[in-house]
């Protein structure tokens, strides 16, 4: 059963200057109802609408209130998230969406080392690139050229076993597709994974790096131009201007500093369990809840979601 919505007094007046989101890990639930009553009285708020009770409510306000971040960091404790945007223009056209560590659990380069024996060495890599430490072309090259030799049925291996899909992917996809939007999947990593992964979630399109193959083996180097910070910035720029839409018009969800300009060109840029690095420099955080809370955000109830 679809959990219930509030009373039809509780909607969102289009007019309304900003709304207030609070969400939470559905696995998780935390105090919502408290935390949403404490501060629609301390700033004045309209009446609460539940997203999906328990986990995801929102409510009006006339401007985004000045103590904002105070707020948001006292709530981290209790396990909720907290966004407050303009009302208007929340519904998107079109998601474009990282894939390692953001519609999947993993980074899959990661995953492959680990196979080839040098697990920690390219991981120790990958996670200073996507906290924006090293240069992400740079620390690209320098791990697939460590994997250079390996049999390239991994690949397949790793999708079957090791791959697991961020919770609420597919029905972000769903439902923003059967409500009129786009989605691609636009990804540092590498093309072999985004057409599974694409595939599997629903995905109209995707984009991601190539690596190169010879006699059944990784050559050790990955296809140029590689698909990096600069890249997913102009992918999104290209598909809105394509599509007939315009940046303000995309939602887009990255966890790393190769997607920190995309995140910040969208009209809706979110910050999924991010990097520290990436995360203070973007207005939208997930650090609790899971890819559903990006429906949330754009003031879907659970009752909307696409099955």
């Amino acid at each position: 059963m679809p959990d219930p919505v509030s009373e039809p007094e509780a909607t969102i007046d289009p007019a309304v200057g900003h709304v207030a989101t609070l969400i939470c890990n559905p696995a998780q639930p935390g105090p919502v109802a408290e935390a949403a009553d404490a501060l629609r009285r301390a700033w004045d708020g309209g009446a609460l609408r539940w997203l999906a009770t328990g986990v995801a409510a929102e409510f009006a306000l006339p401007r985004e209130p000045e103590d904002l971040w105070n707020r948001w960091a006292g709530l981290q404790d209790a396990g909720i998230d907290l966004a407050v945007q303009p009302r208007a223009g929340r519904r998107k056209r079109l998601l474009i969406a990282d894939m390692d560590s953001t519609m999947i659990e993993q980074e899959c380069i990661d995953e492959l080392a680990d196979l080839a024996g040098i697990g920690p060495q390219v991981a120790e890599i990958t996670a200073r690139a996507m906290n924006g430490e090293l240069e992400f072309e740079g620390a690209l090259r320098e791990r697939v050229a460590l994997l250079a030799g390996l049999d390239s049925a991994v690949i397949a291996r790793v999708l079957a076993e090791r791959i697991t899909y961020t919770p609420g992917g597919r029905a972000l996809v769903a439902t923003m597709r059967a409500h009129g939007a786009r989605a691609v999947l636009v990804s540092g990593g590498f093309t072999a994974f985004t057409a599974a992964v694409a595939a599997a979630l629903g995905f109209d399109e995707h984009r991601a790096n190539e690596l190169e193959v010879a006699d059944g083996r990784l050559v050790g180097r990955v296809a140029e131009p590689i698909i990096g910070r600069a890249a997913k910035l102009a992918a999104l720029e290209e598909i809105t201007a394509r599509d007939g839409l315009t940046p303000a018009d995309a939602l887009a969800v990255g966890d790393g500093a190769n997607d920190l300009a995309m995140l910040q060109r969208a009209g809706m840029g979110v910050a999924l369990h991010a990097k520290p690095a990436v995360a203070a420099r973007c207005r939208l955080r997930v650090n609790h809840g899971d890819l559903t809370a990006l429906l949330y955000l754009q003031g879907y109830a659970r009752a909307d979601f696409a099955r």
